[in-house]
């Protein structure tokens, strides 16, 4: 079957807008999100209508669309806006056409063996709504490292036709969702048609009816996400909404959505024509890819043991759970319901089927999704040191006859790319004392060792410019709330119009759970009182994420923070910043002062949102749990309470929470206001410094990227290239020919 992908961008957008001949390859920038880590790149959208780009919350596609005619033209007949023009693009296609990447330099045998990468959610930018948290931003930075250094990978995911929710809170703090609607049409994505000129489209059985699958295409880079979407006319309403939201609660749906994503996915990629050696699920929403390329061997003659070895030995498995009801399960009635036909096509009897992923619940037997993932994969990995640690002993039943610590279930940490998260006028001035090509060695410790040559003073205007520039997009924010009528004067108080920008300022932003504690400073009002009402040296704190919608418990935290933060006692200097999105995110990590982390060890994975605080000189408060228990090294930040886990909740919720306000009181506060007479904290800054140094290298994408390509991509592609018991590999795909 000959698929037709169509051109890397349309030739005219898909409401028929045509550009300016002089700078009509804006639309191909559009399409590909290339421009959101390139530093420069937004300005060119941003230059013709400032304004227009701020209100499209800075998508192209749709900015390109409404975007006045005469400003087009006015940018075409400007020298200076086309000589920038001419410098971008030509950066772009060097970029794009670059062969000699770290990939091909280090493994040019395996450059046309694809790596196929599943994901429930992908956080690329703001205009694509496809993620809940930090497991998609996660994925979304995975996509764009493997873009930079080459890797031939191809990832998988879903079009969520209304993406994530809307958050708005009421007078009296309590959550409220809302879902918008998205227009494909006015997103950095395209359609993928077949030879016949209509929508490739995949099925999926699913009890009692066929279900349909479209596919789309997000460029990212040079990375093809393939995103998934049931909303076709030919399914039923219900089916239609399979691809409508992210984490339904549903049994039902979510088992269907886990259906057409791993084995929808498995057949999306084949009527691709891309045939990936080696298979990445990060984490088990997608464990039925193994399911379904195990059908594909048996049907192609080999028994279930054979396709089951082979599938195994080419896969790869992360979790980010470290608690079991984070981790996919479900009744085996259930499962019954949905693969009782399907277990008959890999050769198994129902008993034989179940077992693949049935453990004992204290409620019955399930059939859980990391069980199935871990069981047909022979790599795997947790997300940090302390992660990998808690895995082998969360998933021990699963080898009952190795030792704890032989479990095989490593750990790569994650780390975050670099280009995304990293403040403009911080890289410029990473640019002058690390060098312009600092970029490509950012990996590389020594690179980062020449920060210690920044002049203090440097430093610190760049801090003090990302400072003013959150404030002023809180207070620009609010405004627009006010004039919108949607929030009462309180509301608007709370939302952070009295901040100052010279203050020293504390974030706290991420997805709302229990564990994450967000209201440990709420076990000591008093002293919360009295830090942020310092007359000389005062604190604020601004607080932002989502409950997930089902999630009570997590939504009382948030009302609870919230009336804290409208009482006038403390003065306006907290802040809770309503429907935190990657936007709200980067602007925070940039322009706060310490990333505050207090999740209840050893309940955080591994987190990311600090290390993206870090290369923007924000020193990290945190836990030691996750990535910063490898991270802080006694100079580079502050660590709450001690290296070790309380089987008491009560005792370390006390513990932790005093011992924040001790370094609050006695380091935190008095290091960030000790400044000389020219009013630069000299002592603040050395701390920064070890922070960036520190963080940079270690916590990146980069170095994550390969060591998932050293330790486990490579050597399941090798596997796959082993000469199977039938003499057949795997055919070869030049993924540079796919999409273009």
């Amino acid at each position: 079957m000959t698929i037709l992908q169509g051109p890397n961008h349309p030739e005219t957008l898909r409401n028929g807008v045509s550009l300016p001949r002089r700078i009509n390859r804006l639309m191909e920038l559009a399409y590909n999100l290339w421009w959101t880590w390139h530093p420069e790149s937004h300005r060119l959208f941003e230059r013709i209508d400032a304004v227009l780009w701020d209100q499209v919350s800075h998508n192209p596609v749709k900015f390109l669309q409404q975007v006045e005619r005469k400003y087009l033209n006015a940018a075409a007949q400007d020298r200076r806006y086309t000589d920038f023009y001419d410098r971008i693009m030509a950066e772009f296609d060097a970029y794009m056409a670059r062969t000699q990447t770290w990939y091909s330099s280090t493994y040019p045998e395996l450059l046309n063996r694809p790596i196929a990468y599943f994901s429930m959610e992908f956080g690329l930018h703001e205009s694509l709504p496809f993620y809940a948290g930090g497991l998609g931003v996660l994925s979304g930075d995975h996509l764009k490292e493997a873009s930079d250094c080459g890797l031939p990978l191809v990832a998988v995911g879903f079009l969520y036709q209304q993406g994530y929710f809307r958050q708005r809170l009421t007078e009296d703090g309590w959550q409220e969702a809302s879902f918008d609607t998205i227009n494909p049409n006015e997103l950095a994505i395209l359609p993928v048609y077949a030879a016949d000129g209509t929508e490739l489209r995949v099925t999926v059985g699913l009890p009692g009816r066929t279900v349909l699958a479209r596919a789309w295409r997000v460029q990212v880079g040079r990375t093809s996400l393939y995103l998934l979407d049931t909303d076709l006319e030919e399914n039923s309403p219900g089916d239609r909404q399979l691809t409508a939201r992210l984490y339904d609660a549903d049994p039902d749906m979510r088992i269907s959505q886990f259906m057409v994503l791993g084995i929808g996915g498995v057949r999306a990629l084949r009527a691709l024509g891309i045939h990936p050696v080696a298979w990445h699920m990060n984490e088990g929403h997608s464990a039925f890819i193994g399911l379904e390329r195990i059908r594909e061997l048996v049907a192609a003659g080999r028994t279930f043991a054979e396709a089951q070895a082979e599938v195994r030995a080419t896969t790869v498995f992360t979790t980010h759970t470290s608690v079991p009801a984070g981790n996919n399960s479900f009744p085996l009635w259930l499962i019954e319901k949905y693969f009782v036909d399907y277990w008959k096509e890999l050769g198994l009897d129902r008993d034989s089927f179940m077992a693949l992923a049935v453990h004992n619940e204290p409620w019955g037997p399930t059939f859980g999704m990391t069980p199935l993932a871990m069981r047909l994969s022979a790599y795997h990995n947790g997300v940090s040191e302390l992660h990998g640690q808690v895995s082998r002993q969360l998933w021990h039943f699963l080898w009952p006859d190795l030792p704890e610590d032989q479990v095989p279930i490593g750990y790569i940490t994650n780390g975050i790319h670099t280009s995304t998260w990293l403040a403009r006028r911080l890289r410029r001035l990473l640019d002058t004392y690390l060098g312009t090509d600092w970029i490509e060695r950012l990996d590389d410790p020594a690179t980062w060792e020449r920060v210690w040559e920044i002049p203090d003073e440097d430093l610190w205007a760049v801090r003090k410019h990302l400072k003013r520039q959150l404030a002023a997009f809180i207070r620009d924010r609010a405004r627009e709330q006010w004039t919108r009528g949607q929030a009462h004067p309180v509301q608007i108080v709370s939302a952070g119009v009295l901040l100052d920008p010279y203050a020293l300022t504390i974030g706290f932003a991420r997805r709302f759970a229990t564990y994450k504690r967000a209201n440990l400073l709420l076990r000591d009002v008093e002293r919360l009182r009295k830090l942020v009402t310092h007359r000389d040296r005062p604190v604020q704190f601004i607080f932002a994420g989502k409950a997930h919608p089902a999630d009570d418990p997590a939504k009382h935290i948030i009302q609870d923070l919230y009336q804290l933060v409208k009482k006038p006692e403390f003065g306006g200097r907290l802040v809770f910043l309503e429907d935190y999105d990657v936007r709200l995110a980067r602007l925070l990590v940039q322009g706060v002062d310490v990333w505050l982390n207090t999740p209840r060890r050893p309940l955080e994975a591994s987190g990311t949102s600090g290390q993206k605080a870090a290369i923007n000189g924000v020193l990290n408060l945190s836990v030691l749990d996750g990535w910063w228990r490898e991270g802080y090294n006694g100079q580079n930040g502050w660590a709450i309470g001690d290296d070790k886990s309380y089987p008491d909740y009560e005792a370390q919720d006390e513990a932790d929470c005093k011992s924040l306000y001790n370094l609050l009181e006695n380091e935190v506060v008095p290091l960030y206001y000790d400044r000389d007479p020219d009013n630069i904290p000299h002592q603040w800054l050395k701390k920064v410094k070890a922070s960036i140094a520190t963080v940079g290298p270690a916590f990146s994408t980069r170095r994550m990227v390969k060591e998932y390509t050293a330790t486990m991509y490579v050597p399941a592609i090798r596997q796959g290239l082993a000469p199977s018991q039938n003499g057949k590999q795997p055919e070869p795909t030049a993924l540079a020919e796919v999409g273009s």
